[in-house]
């Protein structure tokens, strides 16, 4: 004979289905009367009524801090968990709204809301969360960090390093940035505590310089190619300088690269500086996909001496290029603390000058041996390790698949779980049926794990109808906006909004009449789509047609 504890409990957990059930019916107003519910789904009417009043089953109720209970805490840790695999983690507001979501289904009036400092006791509820201060990242970028697409680009370059019997010595990245030439970085400054954050005077002169740099495998820097914003170039630019001499300069409108300038960095830069240090016959070059790198000239260049030129797919060289990875970030750092210092020294502008003398010495500092082998191991090209990469994409844009059903038909060998499919609620409910007899007690826990996956797939459900609401409101809104008005403004000089509603109220009447409107009433008719009057093809006037010309008949 079963214990009477648990035939007790067994009486209690169908209570609590059947207790579901006339709640959710009522909300759906099948019944009209409470007592009506009670007596169709065998229920105490006061328990039906306190259920209605928000008040939660006994064995779910918890500490009078701990709102939620246990079901609503681990349908909210899901949620959180969803989200943030697809890359979209909540912030602390959101969680607070989703649990004051949950708790408004409970239907009790008014609704009972958490507190402010909830979420950070849930958050130490749960050793595997933890609240962060999140950062910036492109969606582009992201979208880019597929696995599948990174695992396809590291095999087409140990294919093409195969083929051609590349040696790690003749593998190179090159890669353009650039600098604004008065602007210094935010630092950590020492100052007095009642100042409060410290403003940082900066030149502020924003005119751009780009400058080219390439890299080797084995540590060696290629000479730049820095490009100036102008027409010409100016004497003082190279007077009284400690340039080296195999650097190379040249101008542009904006101060960026162009087609031309990549072609010419490539035959008068690139190639001299490695045909007589190659150890095999084919050199690779890594770059980005810059309209510069892509050009049929580029490419034309580079078979005709012995160059594999290899892009990396877009919105990726963070992870794969090793100048983005090691060098760039610590020479626009040693540029800026340059630029500092020169501002102690109360200089108020930064000029092209000013420039050239700064710039050698960051490459001092970022174009170190070991930086550029450190930065190629990171890159995963040399040595080769994708592995070092892909480990590293852990965000994915995309719902993560449901998990697939557990367990054997057999329900002697049946482990009783929360489900989380159709399937699994009909094996598990084929499973106690047979357990009934075999073993109530593991009947039992298995009819709680079937409530339990009941009350999470409500809780859920919940949660999924405010983003729906969310989702379809940002719908509309974008909507709205691919049907404003893309009609432009004649005017001359500043405008107010009154003048401006004006104006577009004019329009508006002006595309009226043009839809077929009386002109004559139209204080701005619009002449240039009036029809001009018919012309008689025989007599050449206008004003009838030519089979009523009045000369047709003579």
């Amino acid at each position: 004979m079963p214990p009477i504890r648990s035939q007790n409990s067994q009486k209690r957990v169908e209570q609590e289905g059947r207790l579901l059930l006339a709640i959710q019916a009522i909300k759906k107003q099948e019944f009209s009367s409470l007592r009506k519910a009670a007596e169709v789904f065998n229920v105490p009417r006061s328990t039906l009524t306190t259920r209605l009043n928000g008040i939660t089953y006994r064995d779910e109720t918890r500490a009078n801090c701990q709102k939620l209970t246990a079901f609503e805490e681990q349908s909210l840790y899901e949620w959180i968990i969803s989200l943030d695999d697809r890359g979209a983690a909540p912030r602390p507001k959101t969680v607070r709204d989703a649990a004051n979501i949950l708790l408004r289904t409970r239907g009790s009036d008014p609704p009972t809301t958490v507190g402010k400092n909830w979420v950070k006791k849930f958050v130490q509820r749960y050793p595997d969360l933890s609240t962060r201060f999140s950062r910036s990242y492109d969606y582009r970028r992201a979208l880019c960090e597929d696995k599948g697409t990174i695992r396809t680009w590291f095999n087409f370059v140990k294919s093409t390093i195969e083929k051609y019997g590349i040696a790690d010595e003749d593998i190179y990245n090159f890669d353009e940035t650039g600098f604004a030439l008065g602007l210094t970085a935010t630092a950590k400054v020492i100052t007095r505590r009642s100042t409060g954050r410290r403003a940082i005077l900066q030149p502020g002169n924003r005119e751009w310089v780009t400058t080219i740099e390439a890299i080797n495998a084995t540590g060696w820097v290629l000479p730049p190619c820095v490009i100036f914003k102008g027409k010409v170039f100016m004497a003082a630019w190279f007077k009284d300088t400690q340039l080296p001499t195999d650097w190379r300069f040249t101008v542009s409108d904006n101060g960026w690269t162009s087609d031309a300038i990549g072609l010419e960095w490539l035959q008068k830069t690139f190639i001299p500086s490695t045909t007589s240090r190659k150890k095999g016959r084919y050199r690779l070059l890594i770059l980005d996909g810059h309209g510069s790198h892509l050009s049929a000239e580029f490419d034309t260049i580079c078979s005709q001496n012995d160059i594999i030129p290899i892009c990396m797919p877009s919105h990726s060289s963070h992870l794969l290029q090793p100048l983005d990875i090691g060098y760039f970030g610590v020479l626009k750092g040693a540029y800026s603390d340059l630029v500092d210092s020169q501002v102690k020294l109360g200089i108020s502008r930064i000029d092209k000058c000013d420039f050239l003398t700064a710039y050698p010495q960051a490459r001092k500092v970022a174009f170190k041996s070991q930086t550029i082998v450190n930065s190629f191991a990171a890159a995963s090209l040399v040595p080769f390790d994708p592995i070092r990469v892909v480990s590293k994409l852990d965000i994915r844009l995309h719902t993560p698949p449901l998990p697939p059903s557990r367990g054997s038909d057999s329900s002697l060998n049946f482990t009783p779980k929360t489900p989380r499919t159709v399937k699994d609620v009909r094996r598990q409910a084929s499973s106690i049926k047979k357990l009934q007899q075999e073993s109530p007690s593991r009947a039992d826990k298995a009819f709680k794990q079937i409530v339990k996956g009941a009350h999470l797939a409500i809780h859920g459900a919940a949660i999924l109808r405010q983003e729906n609401q969310e989702l379809r409101a940002a719908n509309a809104r974008t909507t709205q906006k691919r049907k404003r008005t893309r009609k432009r403004i004649a005017h001359e000089g500043s405008i107010s909004v009154l003048e401006a509603m004006e104006v577009v109220s004019g329009l508006g009447i002006a595309d009226e009449v043009g839809a077929g409107g009386d002109s004559a009433s139209s204080p701005t008719p619009n002449q240039a789509n009036k029809r001009r009057p018919q012309r008689c093809s025989l007599c050449k006037t206008p004003g009838h047609k030519r089979n009523r010309c009045p000369g047709r008949s003579e």
